[in-house]
């Protein structure tokens, strides 16, 4: 039987490797997570594993290839496809990364084979990555949540537990046909300030990989990232402090913060929002 994706080279032999997801076409504010696995991909030496098939998974009128046009010439066009790629950190822990665009059909079909891609690699837990604004306080960390189908996992890393109906991305399918077949899957996310969500925020990447070395020990540097954020930080440190009623604002999420932590109808509200601002 066909498979709907091509192995750019043979399958390798790894040691218990942790696949993670991060397919871009859904909930990400900031960016963060997307930029979570960009630097995975550029810290470590990864290898193009299997390209998935952009005829049964992507629609190109929604998501059309880039076409490079050089002095009036068609040189080619990038057909942005669902990839992945494997390597090891500098701690020797092995790794499967899953990302490029959301598919935009056939979940149960692509769940199915990202499974038995998993199985036959020997992967031995699944963890995805997203990020969705909040209203938290850029002085303060980013907060994280989770969801699972698993109870243990689910209490096992002291993550944000949410109740909340959203329209789901296709990692929360995966999250249950990795479940179902026995291989443990969590997905971790990062609240990113509200006000920020429309631009990069170096500091909800560092938490989305600093969790990431908690729950599965795959190792990221974050030098560059954290000099970004220290770079932002002063920035916007400067832009509120210019501002008495920002000040303001700043404080009573400070206070919000350290008080309590959000209700589930609060992030609700706040997922609501967002996604309605983004119809």
């Amino acid at each position: 039987m066909s498979v709907p994706y091509n192995l750019t080279t043979d399958l390798p032999t790894l040691n218990n490797p942790t696949m993670i997801v991060m397919l871009t076409g859904w909930i990400d504010a900031s960016g963060a997570a997307n930029a979570a696995m960009e630097t995975l991909k550029g810290s470590h030496d990864t290898v193009l594993l299997a390209s998935f098939d952009p005829d049964m998974f992507i629609d190109y009128r929604a998501r059309r290839p880039i076409m490079e046009i050089r002095d009036g010439i068609n040189k080619s066009l990038n057909w942005s496809v669902p990839e992945l790629y494997y390597g090891t950190d500098q701690a020797g822990n092995d790794f499967v990364l899953l990302c490029g665009p959301e598919p935009d059909t056939s979940w149960v079909a692509f769940a199915t084979h990202v499974v038995d891609l998993a199985k036959r690699l020997k992967v031995r837990m699944m963890v995805g990555l997203g990020a969705y604004p909040f209203a938290t306080p850029h002085t303060r960390p980013s907060r994280l949540s989770s969801t699972t189908p698993n109870l243990e996992l689910r209490d096992a890393y002291g993550f944000l537990h949410n109740s909340v109906d959203v329209p789901a991305g296709v990692t929360a399918w995966l999250e249950h046909a990795f479940a179902d077949s026995g291989i443990p899957a969590i997905s971790i996310w990062a609240q990113i300030p509200h006000y920020l969500s429309s631009g990069a925020y170096p500091a909800g990447t560092i938490a989305l990989l600093q969790s990431l070395t908690a729950v599965t020990g795959v190792i990221t540097p974050l030098e560059k990232l954290e000099y970004e954020a220290d770079q932002q930080r002063e920035k916007l440190d400067r832009l509120v402090t210019a501002n008495t009623e920002h000040v303001e604002m700043l404080r009573q999420m400070e206070i919000a913060y350290d008080d309590e932590l959000p209700t589930g109808d609060d992030i609700a509200a706040e997922l609501e929002q967002f996604l309605r601002d983004n119809e």
